[in-house]
């Protein structure tokens, strides 16, 4: 069984709600700033 328990997390810098690490940004956490597509298209637009 698997467990998402020990999961590291961020906040969202457009929505400022908490997002969870996911397989896909294994390679660059590090520079996740977003947690969705739609808020990283928002702050991008709000520039």
């Amino acid at each position: 069984m698997h467990h998402k328990l020990n999961l590291p997390s961020k906040i969202c810098e457009q929505c400022q709600k908490p997002f969870n690490w996911r397989k896909k940004w294994e390679r660059d956490w590090e520079q996740v700033k977003y947690c969705s597509e739609r808020c990283r298209r928002e702050a991008k637009q709000q520039r």
